[in-house]
């Protein structure tokens, strides 16, 4: 099966459908009782893939449950190239967390604080530190939706002019390699009542402080108390001042520009992320405010 070496030792393969991810993912099981996770990418991502697979490796030796690396290689012909993974049991977080008490989503919470940190903590390699910001980036980004006339929402101006006047405020941290897309989502709740990581595959270098916007769009769908956790106990429960005005043009940024991404996925997407737009503006009171209405620095008291 793909040609993949060892492959006639799997005695199922089941697709998994869910994610935004262009990779195909598959739940294999093998004949030795092992459960893996197959991604299967076009040969023309080889270069990426590759470098991923070497990033996966330096964040499995920190200590935390994740979906480890086990082989990579090409495929189907040379047509594909594969990332062979260890399979993390349990339910996905975003699910489990609507089951637990407040108290538990919030102790979460700290926990994925602490994993987060600990993947910032690696040394990056000199061939890896970036030469520039992502500041022009986000501008270009800015610049396609205000274009996209047909998807702007109603009194945008504001917001636009927000991430414009402070796009100075992000990239002021020394660079980190980033997950790229830390949220319940790609968390899963194991079978232990500790925190499993999955989908590494949005990972760069970067800001920080930029992946905490997630917890906008997503983090707080489910619970807010996980999410007050994750920020409290990855700043050790003391938060930079500089730390809100940056989240928040992450999050201005990303309430606007999120609802462009989302069209190549269709109507139901883009709905959803409107939403989520219009969530971020209640939230942070149109961006007049940069700490977000749903941020209470009380919870660590009550729960510890």
């Amino acid at each position: 099966m793909f040609n993949i070496k060892n492959s006639s030792d799997w005695l199922t393969c089941e697709k998994i459908t869910k994610g935004w991810s262009s990779d195909e993912k598959y739940k294999i099981e093998t004949s030795d009782g092992l459960t893996l996770l197959l991604r299967i990418s076009d040969i023309s991502a080889y270069g990426y893939k590759k470098k991923e697979f070497q990033i996966v490796e330096k964040y499995s030796k920190l200590g935390f449950a994740m979906s480890s690396p086990i082989d990579f290689g090409i495929c189907n012909d040379g047509k594909n190239c594969y990332m062979l993974l260890t399979y993390v049991e349990g339910k996905d977080l975003e699910e489990a967390l609507l089951t637990l008490s407040e108290k538990e989503q919030y102790l979460l919470g700290r926990e994925a604080g602490k994993i987060l940190k600990k993947i910032h903590s690696i040394p990056i390699d000199e061939c890896d530190i970036p030469t520039q910001t992502k500041r022009e980036r986000k501008l270009f980004q800015l610049s396609r939706y205000e274009e996209a006339t047909h998807l702007r929402v109603k009194n945008d101006e504001s917001v636009i002019e927000f991430v414009k006047n402070n796009i100075d405020l992000i990239w002021k941290q020394n660079p980190v390699y980033q997950h790229g897309d830390f949220h319940p989502g790609n968390l899963i709740y194991m079978n232990d009542g500790k925190i499993g990581v999955i989908d590494f595959n949005r990972w760069e270098v970067g800001d920080p402080y930029e992946e905490f916007y997630k917890l906008e769009g997503f983090g707080i769908e489910v619970s807010i108390p996980y999410s007050i956790g994750q920020i409290d106990a990855y700043f050790d429960d003391e938060i930079p001042n500089d730390f809100w005005g940056a989240l928040a043009v992450y999050c201005a940024h990303a309430a606007l520009f999120s609802i462009k991404w989302a069209e190549q996925f269709g109507q139901s997407d883009v709905d959803g992320m409107i939403e989520r737009c219009h969530r971020a503006m209640q939230n942070y009171d149109n961006f007049n405010s940069i700490v977000p209405k749903w941020y209470d620095k009380s919870l660590k008291a009550k729960y510890i």
